[in-house]
């Protein structure tokens, strides 16, 4: 078969498909509409530099293949995405071996509607697939042993058979299937998190929007908060919001309020809102594929002095890690200007860990660096350019059931970092002050 040279197999530097951005310059925070009088996202570009950052990454890891059921590889390698519901049923797979091209098997119908609609994979590469959608057919059927036999045969061909296969996550019976067939699996995730923990230019305009769109959901909800409002109304209008601004997964928003706030449950409820309550909220939603993790603090009508002292610390806490943000950098620098668990009322760093917190950001809510006080002092990473983490601090407030909670977006730059969460929080907001 004669293959396009558009679906040739890219060999460029992953480097030369991420073109220098003017750091003095905002970030752009574009609309959701391609036009021709301006460079917005290129997604031929973005496609390109992903799969050659994927390809660099498995070059260097010492594997023939890398065999892909997480999504967000999936996504990364192939371009290809059907609805939500697939994350959680690993009934979706894509192969990236030697050379070759990406191939990827789909949940029946939508392989077909790849070879039709995603010219960037050569058709033949997009395949229907069934492996048993987490056991509810069982592994004795067969669907597993077949696959993992047509995997092997792909390999063999591919010339890398008698090289290990990095695996990122799938079933029990999955795995053990594929060394039935012949592999050595190995860890392939950490092969996927390498390559994807440096963003391109289009990456970093994505995860923009998809914080200038919960900048806008964070000013709907400061003019929402009142009394007897509840948590779970606070939730629907931030939902509803942003399916309309153009959001592709909202993947949960955690509302807490009143004495839910000290210790922190990561939900929400049906409590309502009172007068002097401090709730804060995180949203973390998709635009695009990639994601934001996003928490403010409010007040609402009025605010104590403990609760605004809470708000003040969990402020500076925030400011000193992000003061430290730089290339080269590592990760227990930043760790360090924490307070220690036991500073704040948890008996130990596991106990607390989430609370002062650092995690990538992108296809996946938490990717490269996480930068805890549990991880990170003994296991350090260095901060590079290019890099886009969520840092998020929590601070209870000495009467005994308030407490605060900020997050900023950064993205790493060549000098520092730029904060691209833009809804005001550097001090409390009272919303409907009295």
């Amino acid at each position: 078969m004669n293959v396009p040279n558009a679906l040739k197999p890219n060999l460029v530097s992953p480097e030369h498909l991420n073109p220098h951005w003017r750091w003095d310059r905002a970030i752009p925070s574009h609309g959701h509409i391609s036009v021709d009088f301006e460079r917005r996202v290129d997604f031929d570009r973005l496609r390109r530099y992903r799969l050659a950052r994927a390809r660099a990454a498995l070059k260097a890891s010492g594997c023939g293949a890398l065999l892909l059921f997480d999504v967000n590889n999936i996504r990364y390698v192939t371009g290809t995405k059907i609805g939500e519901w697939e994350r959680d049923k690993l009934c979706r797979f894509a192969l990236l071996a030697g050379d070759g091209e990406p191939i990827v098997w789909d949940f029946g119908s939508a392989a077909v509607h790849h070879r039709i609609y995603c010219d960037w994979l050569a058709p033949d590469n997009c395949r229907a697939g069934m492996l048993g959608m987490r056991g509810t057919v069982p592994p004795a059927v067969g669907l597993m042993k077949a696959h993992a036999e047509e995997v092997m045969s792909l390999l063999r061909t591919a010339g890398v058979a008698d090289m290990p296969v990095g695996v990122d996550i799938a079933e029990t019976a999955m795995f053990f299937e594929l060394q039935n067939a012949g592999m050595k699996v190995v860890d392939g995730q950490q092969i996927m998190l390498d390559a994807r923990e440096i963003k391109n230019i289009d990456e970093i305009m994505l995860l923009n929007q998809a914080a200038a769109m919960v900048d806008g959901v964070y000013h709907s909800m400061y003019e929402a908060l009142k009394p007897g409002v509840r948590e779970n109304e606070i939730v629907a209008l931030a939902n509803k919001l942003l399916y309309e601004m153009g959001s592709d997964d909202v993947e949960a928003i955690n509302a807490i309020s009143g004495e839910r706030c000290n210790p922190h449950p990561h939900n929400f409820t049906d409590r309502i809102l009172r007068p002097g309550d401090q709730a804060f909220f995180d949203i973390l939603q998709s635009y695009q594929g990639y994601r934001t993790c996003y928490y403010r603090t409010f007040n609402i009508g009025r605010a104590t002095a403990v609760q605004r002292d809470a708000y003040k610390r969990c402020r500076e806490w925030l400011d000193n890690a992000i003061a430290l943000i730089r290339p080269g950098v590592s990760t227990d620098t930043v760790a360090k200007v924490w307070p220690k668990a036991e500073e704040f009322g948890f008996p130990s760093e596991m106990a607390a860990f989430g609370l002062q917190f650092g995690h990538g950001l992108g296809l996946a809510l938490h990717e490269r660096p996480i930068i805890s006080r549990l991880v990170s002092l003994e296991h350090p990473m260095e901060i590079k350019t290019g890099m886009v983490f969520a840092l998020e601090t929590y601070c209870p407030a000495s009467d005994g059931f308030s407490a605060a909670r900020i997050e900023e977006e950064v993205v790493v730059t060549d000098k520092g970092c730029q904060v691209i969460t833009l809804f005001p929080a550097e001090e409390l907001p009272i919303a409907n002050r009295y």
